[in-house]
């Protein structure tokens, strides 16, 4: 999109933002229905759309894991928001009494959203919710990398929105970074976290706060207490978040730390819960492709450098990679050295690093240095080792015995924390993150502020006194 385009369509939906800063319930409740519908007839092209840019994508992983989250996501905000908006009473203390004071939220004005090509239904219809259940407006930027659904999204979203309601932006990579330095309200920007630091310098001269969703390598950790059918369990919770859309998931396992005595009985597991799962898995309509070729050139060139580098590949199914159909099946991986790509960067692919550990503490302290994931998944039924695990690593959000699951709830927040991101939303976190709680302090007409003005003599002593002691 032409610069100069794009900076018109901000300047009309910022112009309707600022005249109406205070936006009534009935308003936000008719774009977040209109939303909803847009989801609810449009999900069967979506998903098509979806599939075509893939090369092949289950439209049960997009009713599942985009559709379903994203309603129950608008349905929770039209009934919950307008409780969320109302004005807040707040106690001031006795030194300001009789006064009142209370806390009114008020829209921000104009959202900026730019959303990946993974799961690009959920990450544009998330953030559209918190930032209409919080009354703005918005532009959405849509990811080059996945042209049919941002095409299908485009027209559906013209069909039901105004253009000074909701502007929904195309283009490659230079459109997206002039998208980044408009001087947006708020700026929500889902992707890597390289590419996440350089949003974050594009809204900083208009000091733009941003919300950031990134990534990381997000670890699983079998605990000592786990072995037997809950160890056939585990294996099986991780290989189904591992590989739901064929692990391009932000929030996928990256790797799994396992006690050193385990590690071939966790592989047999992963691999027949992957057989049972996905049989004849080349073939299967169930099984997601990689997006485009340099992910897929990515992904098989990480294999062969660990692979050279002395690690042990070790494939789940009898399925062979296909590059023309851009194939990736799942494979685990052992021994691979620190400085190879897959233990250094975010895998983003049907890939498992297994890393053997000996004594829990070793394990943790492996995992608390590093930076900061998006997710983590503990699985342990001891309570002990559950409170030293917590206790000892931070990670934007957790699933216990079972993983991806933090995220789906709209009463959880889900967000980042260091290289992993930064701000939350979902739920009411979101309806928080795109507003500004505007405190407002009424004066009461008898009140003793003139014992606080000069000259200051020693009644003003006396009460500063009694105010500090």
């Amino acid at each position: 999109m032409d610069p100069a385009e794009l900076r018109a369509r901000f300047n009309a939906i910022h112009t309707a933002a600022r005249a109406l800063p205070v936006v009534p319930w009935e308003q936000r409740r008719d774009r977040l229905t209109r939303l909803r519908a847009l989801v609810r007839d449009g999900r069967k092209a979506l998903a098509e759309a979806i599939a075509e840019d893939f090369g092949r994508r289950p439209a049960a992983e997009s009713e599942l894991a985009e559709v379903f989250p994203v309603l129950d996501g608008l349905g929770d905000a039209l009934r919950q928001g307008q409780r969320w908006m109302r004005p807040r009473r707040t106690s001031l203390g006795r030194w300001f009494w009789p006064a009142t004071g209370r806390i009114e939220q008020r829209p921000l004005g104009v959202v900026g959203i730019v959303a990946p090509w993974n799961y690009p239904l959920m990450l544009s219809v998330g953030p559209l919710t918190s930032a209409f259940v919080a009354g703005n407006r918005a532009m959405l930027k849509l990811s080059e990398h996945a042209p049919a659904f941002a095409e299908t999204f485009a027209a559906l979203a013209e069909a039901r929105f105004d253009a000074e309601e909701l502007s929904v932006v195309l283009g490659g990579p230079d459109t997206a970074e002039a998208f980044t330095r408009l001087p947006f309200d708020h700026l929500l920007f889902t992707g890597s976290t390289e590419v996440g630091r350089r949003v974050m310098a594009a809204a900083a001269p208009n000091l733009t706060p941003v919300t950031l969703e990134l990534g990381g390598k997000s670890p699983a950790l079998i605990a000592l207490d786990v072995a037997g059918a809950r160890l056939k369990n585990a294996a099986g919770r991780i290989m189904a978040g591992k590989l739901l859309n064929a692990g391009q998931t932000c929030i996928a396992p990256d790797h799994v730390f396992v006690p050193e005595d385990r590690v071939e009985a966790f592989l047999d597991a992963a691999s027949g819960w992957t057989r049972r799962h996905y049989p004849r898995l080349a073939e299967s309509p169930h099984y997601s492709r990689i997006i485009n070729d340099r992910q897929f050139a990515r992904l098989t060139g990480w294999l062969d450098e660990a692979e050279a580098s002395g690690a042990r590949l070790v494939p789940l199914t009898d399925a062979q990679p296909d590059a023309g159909e851009r194939l990736l099946p799942p494979v685990a991986v052992l021994d691979a050295p620190a400085d190879t790509c897959l233990m250094r960067e975010e895998i983003f692919g049907p890939i498992l690093p297994i890393l053997p550990y000996r004594r829990l503490q070793d394990a943790v302290s492996e995992i608390a240095p590093r930076p900061r994931p998006l997710a983590f998944y503990p699985f342990t039924d001891d309570p002990e080792a559950r409170a030293h695990i917590l206790g000892h690593v931070l990670a934007g959000g957790v699933t216990l015995n079972d993983t991806l699951l933090h995220a789906g709830p709209a009463a959880l927040p889900f967000g980042g924390v260091g290289d992993s991101g930064m701000g939350a939303y979902h739920g009411e976190a979101g309806f928080r993150r795109m507003s500004h709680m505007m405190p407002v302090f009424a004066q009461s007409r008898r009140n003793a502020m003139g014992m606080m003005a000069p000259p200051y003599g020693a009644r003003f002593r006396w009460l500063m006194r009694l105010m500090t002691r």
